[in-house]
């Protein structure tokens, strides 16, 4: 076969000649459009960017720390007292806690979670371990109610199959990996206490109550959230607002929960980032109080209190919280702070569901089970008239602006302090 005239040339010689008549260098690619520039262009980001993300993930330590320091003069100056009830503080936070890990318990054994390496198989072993649940909730009930013996009779059934399942060492670094977060989030939960005083010490608790409530009325067409309270009072029965209670002060437990999964899933670090956007969230709100301070759409409401049910535990707190917030601002002397919130603008419950939804989304169905539980929040706050639609929707806005301060943009690697994660990665 006769080859083709292309076939007689050597294209790597022409190629060389034709670059050595013209004085060429060889032909390179430019620097920005390398693959390996590219990748660093796009992960190099400005120094002002990175100088921002890391005052986000950071600032509710700076804030803590700043709120801290300039507690002791702001009590001394608006005359409030130096004491706390610490064993109220204390023994709500234990509470809410075992209360959590009951939730945790109950979660690792409905869910996919349970089948991870064989937990699920060491949760649900009867026999000895029934028996011994049984005698434990028996022995309980002498000193706790109904619920509370199952409660703690569950949160130690559960210890034990941790304990039976991963070994002493490695649950004492799952605790301590969980015991310093929850620390923190504590004594966060104490500064917003005392400076939810200090404020209503200085501010009028209700001063754009009127505000919020035309906004509400313009949102809603002319409706507003005190007339769908009493509409919804002369349709649905008094257990209906019950189950509404059980959701709206079941949010305490969530959090726990989502204190504990993320120190499980990812140890410590990933836990205070949790505990972090929580509080970013929270010092939020104080500042926005500080500016528009309002009690809620039941204070302005003059048929609250005598259509309300009395049978209710929402009557008596909201009654409990005018004559608080009365009383900070008359400056009638406190005894003693403790753990008392005031704020109305924003909404910090809805706030805190959708930022435990967000650190537990990895998990399907808690995914799906804290959406449908953050719309049915959504519905009782306003049914219970705590809150104006206005405060929910600023709560959204700041559950967004928290998450996206704490994450600061990065892709997070948890640490191992808490359980292997890999124990947990199939659980995705």
């Amino acid at each position: 076969m006769r080859p083709r005239p292309a076939d007689f040339f050597d294209h790597d010689r022409v190629e060389q000649i034709v670059k050595q008549e013209t004085n060429e260098a060889p032909t390179r690619e430019p620097a920005g459009l390398s693959p390996a520039n590219s990748r660093r262009r796009i992960e190099t980001h400005p120094k002002a960017l990175r100088l921002l993300k890391w005052l986000g993930r950071n600032f509710h330590y700076g804030a803590s720390a700043l709120l801290a320091l300039c507690l002791l003069p702001l009590l001394l100056r608006n005359k409030l007292p130096l004491r706390y009830a610490w064993g109220v503080l204390v023994s709500t936070y234990c509470v809410f806690g075992a209360q959590s890990l009951f939730l945790a318990g109950s979660l690792l054994v409905t869910t996919h979670l349970a089948k991870v390496d064989g937990l699920g198989r060491h949760l649900r072993q009867l026999g000895i371990r029934l028996l011994l649940g049984i005698v434990c909730v028996i022995v309980l009930l002498r000193f706790f109610t109904e619920f509370w013996a199952i409660v703690l009779a569950a949160d130690m059934s559960l210890i034990a199959a941790f304990l039976t399942r991963y070994g002493w060492r490695k649950c004492a670094r799952t605790v301590l990996s969980f015991l310093v977060p929850a620390a923190y989030f504590f004594g966060g939960l104490v500064l917003i206490a005392s400076y939810n005083d200090i404020i209503l010490s200085r501010r009028f608790f209700a001063a754009d109550d009127r505000v919020f409530e035309g906004m509400d009325e313009w949102l809603l067409h002319g409706w507003s959230v005190p007339r769908l309270c009493h509409w919804a009072l002369s349709i649905f029965p008094l257990n209906f607002f019950h189950f509404l209670e059980w959701i709206y002060y079941g949010l305490f437990p969530v959090i726990g929960l989502g204190l504990i999964f993320a120190c499980l899933r990812h140890g410590r670090r990933r836990g205070m980032q949790f505990v972090g956007a929580i509080l970013t969230a929270y010092y939020l709100a104080l500042a926005l109080f500080y500016v528009w301070p309002s009690q809620g759409p039941y204070y302005l409401c003059p048929r609250h209190f005598a259509n309300f049910p009395r049978q209710l535990q929402t009557y008596w707190l909201q009654e409990q919280s005018i004559r608080g917030a009365t009383a900070l601002w008359n400056h009638i002397p406190l005894d003693k702070i403790t753990f008392v919130y005031f704020i109305a603008f924003p909404c910090i419950h809805i706030t805190q569901g959708l930022i435990v939804l967000w650190f537990l989304r990895r998990w399907k169905a808690i995914r799906v089970a804290l959406l449908v539980y953050n719309v049915l929040l959504a519905g009782a706050i306003v049914l219970l008239e705590w809150h104006y639609l206005v405060d929910i929707i600023a709560g959204v806005l700041i559950a967004g602006i928290a998450v996206i301060a704490v994450e600061g943009g990065f892709g997070f690697q948890g640490d191992t302090s808490g359980m292997e994660s890999g124990r947990f990665a199939a659980a995705k």
